[in-house]
């Protein structure tokens, strides 16, 4: 599970990219792809490198007018699995 102080980052090979064929967002990585929905690229779009995931989820929150904990507990979840998976690193 991720912490409210772990820092999410993209590792090196792995990035945000819109399909104009498909006409969405997926995240990229070296022979692998995941399509994102609406939810998932807003997350993953604030994941910088530098911010935590508290600070993410509280962006979020204020973004869309939603419950920082409600937005914090799915964020981990779509962000542990990410992580699981090898799209994403914590620091």
């Amino acid at each position: 599970m991720i912490g409210a102080g772990d820092i999410p980052v993209l590792p090196r090979g792995v990035r945000l990219h819109f399909d104009k064929v498909r006409d969405s967002w997926v995240l990229l990585a070296p022979e692998r792809a995941i399509m994102l929905d609406m939810v998932g690229h807003a997350v993953l779009s604030e994941v910088d490198g530098s911010r935590t995931f508290e600070q993410i989820t509280r962006t979020l929150a204020e973004k869309y007018a939603a419950p920082a904990e409600e937005i914090a507990r799915d964020s981990a979840g779509f962000l542990g699995a990410l992580r699981d998976r090898r799209f994403l690193e914590v620091a």
